[in-house]
């Protein structure tokens, strides 16, 4: 099924713009600047969004909506689900990009449905759409060692060699993103588990 709404994960405000917890706010800015695409900040769906064309190799293109929840991320739901809602857009529609612990910097996983992998953004995205069934991008971060070391972490800036590996696997996501927003997921996901 193809994606027509493109949700990436984050924290509002300047403090929290270079912080690991926000690695699907960058990726989704790393659509929106190429197209040319500005976000503005929509207060009925608590978030900034913008509409991009996705292009691909072959011709043509997709419409999709971006949305940035301005929401804080235990609360990114209530801005999926109330944009979801005004467009009629089914959670099989949806993809969320978001930082993931479980992998090392420079991994990017594509995930259909699942659990929240105890990510607070996702544990509430799955409440308010009560379905667990939309396609996750999971962007490395690394982890910690320690699970009380966890929010510090999150909320820390990346090393520089970090950085880099997490703009790499952005990087490899972004060259899949057309066979993803067409619902070639199976191709897709081939393509970036082999790269990163």
């Amino acid at each position: 099924m193809s994606i027509t709404l493109i949700v990436g994960l984050g924290n509002p405000g300047p403090q929290y713009i270079a912080t690991r917890h926000n690695a699907g706010f960058w990726l989704l800015d790393n659509i929106a600047v190429p197209a040319n695409a500005q976000f503005r900040r929509e207060t009925k769906f608590f978030g900034e969004v913008c509409r991009v064309e996705m292009s691909f190799p072959s011709g043509g293109g997709n419409l999709c909506w971006l949305l940035k929840p301005t929401t804080f991320m235990n609360r990114s739901g209530q801005s999926v689900i109330a944009l979801a809602n005004y467009y009629k857009i089914p959670a099989e529609q949806i993809l969320v990009v978001h930082d993931d612990l479980d992998f090392p910097p420079g991994t990017a996983r594509l995930k259909q449905g699942g659990s929240d992998g105890r990510h607070n953004g996702l544990k509430d995205i799955i409440a308010h759409l009560g379905t667990n069934q939309f396609l996750r991008l999971r962007l490395g971060i690394g982890h910690p060692g320690r699970s009380g070391d966890v929010t510090n972490y999150v909320l820390g800036s990346p090393s520089r060699d970090d950085q880099e590996a997490i703009e790499s696997s952005m990087n490899a996501a972004l060259e899949v993103m057309p066979l993803i927003v067409t619902g070639e997921i199976n191709k897709a996901t081939q393509q970036l588990h082999t790269h990163t």
